[in-house]
């Protein structure tokens, strides 16, 4: 996520950067914004995939289709406290400021006269430069122009219905490695040398084991 230095600002003043969306990482999770999306079709490949889609319609009044949209917003975002309230300030600037071509694709944001444009809040100068900053890091904002800020049209509407979509996606196991068993070598077989005979005792014919020759007597 880019940081912001709201006193060097490098502005885009010829085109708004959320004209084809925006996607911005938020821990371990990317929140995708913009104006026409698909829920049968992958995001990232493109490829028609299987989904179970759970959809609920409630009708709300103005003030509650407010509050409801900007603390949907908050929360998928996750923003801040500071980074709420400073959401739902600008969101009120945008709902007064003048449409040009049928919509409104860039507001005017200064502090003067301790307030927001003019308008007084219950925040200061400090916190809400927190707030803004974090918008910007967030994709809500972009500068345009010192003071001119073009805004996320998917995050910014004056429409009359919004469609919060969370999509879980189950963790595949990691495939196991297969290990091929090592092969041991046999050792060469013992070669056992053959014994040596054992020599036999001779012995005189007639003459038993341990006996001696009778001598013969003389005459």
């Amino acid at each position: 996520m880019s940081e912001f230095n709201l006193k060097k600002l490098e502005f885009s003043p010829d085109a708004n950067p959320f004209g084809y969306g925006a996607q911005v990482p938020i821990k371990q999770k990317f929140v995708r914004s913009g104006l026409k999306q698909t829920t049968l079709a992958d995001i990232d490949t493109g490829e028609v995939v299987a989904t179970s889609t759970i959809h609920q319609i409630e009708h709300i009044d103005s003030d509650h289709f407010v509050k409801v949209f900007s603390a949907g917003i908050a929360a998928t975002y996750e923003l801040t406290k500071t980074g709420q309230r400073t959401f739902q300030a600008i969101l009120q600037i945008y709902e007064n400021a003048p449409m040009s071509g049928g919509f409104v694709d860039a507001i005017y944001l200064a502090w003067f006269d301790d307030g927001l444009s003019g308008q007084k809040l219950d925040m200061s100068e400090k916190t809400f430069q927190r707030g803004l900053k974090e918008l910007l890091e967030r994709g809500f904002l972009s500068p345009k122009a010192p003071n001119l800020f073009w805004v996320n049209p998917a995050l910014f509407f004056r429409g009359d219905r919004v469609l919060f979509l969370k999509e879980y996606r189950r963790i595949k196991p990691k495939a196991t490695p297969k290990v091929e068993p090592e092969i041991v070598p046999e050792p060469p077989p013992k070669v056992t040398p053959p014994k040596a005979p054992i020599p036999r005792q001779t012995r005189l014919a007639g003459h038993g084991p341990g006996k001696r020759p009778k001598q013969k007597k003389r005459k």
